[in-house]
């Protein structure tokens, strides 16, 4: 198996990605004084000697070669950790701690003031025993979470050592090369070629050996990336869960002791000043107890977010170097024929023409979308107004009606009480009119009656 090291490791002792022994890089020879330095020619020797081969000897030699049935393999998956197995370390390590803790707890008689650190702790886990205990439970198991996935981390580090795209196989990578380069990738050691590195490559040269298209597979690489990058994103969920329900469990045991400080109040005795004074110690030791199981919460939340976003920045930068490698290395060295030679265009003008039509037929169907969102929203448009205008004349023939209502109630009501003041005064004027009939040639006589007072004359 090849590896690749930077000339800077050059005589350091490492550990072999794939079998895990020890080895050293070797040094970079030395070139001495006296001894010239070949020629490029001669250097490359081996390569114009592929070159002069000619082409009826490379089918025969193809031919000769049986390639190797490739099927695949089953990919992990590269970031989420077994939440089970997470859960079980979780509770060994819980145990463990809770029984470490447990058995520095301070006799009862004595008093606060003199405890030492891991007495206070076992005091304070304690005085909450069940929310404590779960809060722990849920530290413990988010951490065996993030070990779990920094194993997958290292596992993906190590994968990146690998050579991948060796020098050997040729410069560049085409229909002719591709072959061999898929083959190396199935010879890696199985531990290693299963990492996001290599099944992204295998699949970009997998689909370029089918379509001889580079603009294909770079498309496909790059939603590879996305999935990858949402994959890892997806994969701190649980830990996310557990660092909201942590400070809130904190805050339900801080709740339940204040709820049951208050209950212990006894205002029987109140004209016993003892009887009192010990209520209210016990009231407030019991409120100085219930702010244990926030503090713990809030503990356990805040050493839980520096490893989980140290963790999350380490896979992010890992993602970022598979991106580096691919954009740098492998596309630059994927040749599909569009550019053979200098004085031949016809090439060109291929590779032209494909792009002007996808471009175009990625034009229309933008084109198409966004006409038919026009039409969508012209049919919308279309219906808010009918409905509006149907609001419109409803509103209308209701005031119109009621107008009419009210115009015709006003109207009667006149009428009516016109009505009633013409027949009030014909009933008058007859009334007069009988007066007078009555009365006829009398005479009416007008008796002047003369008051008596204090100034009048007898």
């Amino acid at each position: 198996m090849q590896l690749k090291a930077e000339p800077d490791t050059a005589g350091k002792v490492v550990r072999c990605p794939g079998c895990n022994t020890k080895l050293q890089i070797p040094q970079l020879p030395q070139p001495a004084a006296d001894q010239a330095v070949p020629p490029p020619d001669a250097a490359d020797d081996h390569f114009g000697d592929h070159h002069e081969t000619s082409e009826p000897q490379l089918q025969q030699q193809a031919e000769e070669q049986s390639a190797p049935e490739r099927q695949g393999w089953i990919e992990s998956d590269p970031t989420n950790a077994n939440m089970w197995l997470a859960l079980a370390i979780g509770l060994v390590t819980t145990g463990a701690f809770l029984g470490v803790l447990l058995a520095f707890a301070p006799p009862a008689d004595l008093p606060s003031t003199k405890y030492n650190l891991m007495q206070y702790l076992a005091n304070v886990w304690k005085g909450h025993l069940p929310v404590n205990g779960l809060n722990t439970l849920f530290f413990f198991w988010a951490i065996a979470i993030l070990y779990l996935k920094l194993e997958k981390l290292r596992h993906q580090r190590r994968a990146l050592l690998l050579d991948v795209l060796p020098a050997d196989l040729g410069g560049e990578i085409n229909a002719q090369t591709v072959g061999s380069f898929i083959d190396h990738i199935y010879g890696l050691p199985h531990r290693l070629r299963d990492s996001l590195m290599v099944n992204r490559i295998r699949k970009g040269l997998e689909l370029f050996e089918g379509k001889q298209n580079v603009a294909d597979a770079v498309t496909l690489m790059s939603a590879q990336s996305d999935i990858d990058s949402a994959r890892i994103g997806t994969s701190y969920v649980p830990v996310k869960a557990f660092l909201w329900a942590i400070p809130i469990m904190g805050f339900v045991g801080t709740v339940l002791g204040l709820s049951h400080a208050l209950l212990s109040l006894d205002f029987k005795n109140l004209e016993d000043v003892k009887a009192v004074i010990g209520v209210l110690k016990g009231v407030i030791n019991g409120l100085g107890g219930a702010f244990d199981a926030t503090l713990v919460g809030l503990v356990f939340a805040m050493l839980l977010n520096f490893p989980m976003n140290a963790l999350a920045k380490a896979e992010d930068d890992c993602l970022n170097d598979i991106d580096a490698f691919c954009n740098e290395v492998l596309i630059p060295r994927l040749n599909d024929g569009g550019f053979v030679a200098s004085g031949d265009t016809s090439g060109m003008m291929d590779a032209l023409v494909k792009a002007v039509a996808g471009a175009q037929q990625e034009f229309l169907g933008d084109l198409n979308a966004l006409s038919a969102k026009i039409v969508e929203q012209a049919h919308n448009l279309d219906k808010r107004a009918a409905a509006h205008q149907e609001r419109v004349d409803t509103e209308f023939a209701k005031s119109l009606t009621k107008m009419r209502d009210d115009f015709t109630g006003a109207v009667t009501d006149a009428v009516r009480s016109s009505t009633d003041y013409t027949r009030a005064l014909a009933s008058g004027i007859q009334s007069l009119n009988n007066l007078l009939s009555e009365l006829g040639g009398k005479q009416i006589l007008i008796h002047q009656v003369k008051k008596k007072g204090w100034f009048s004359r007898d």
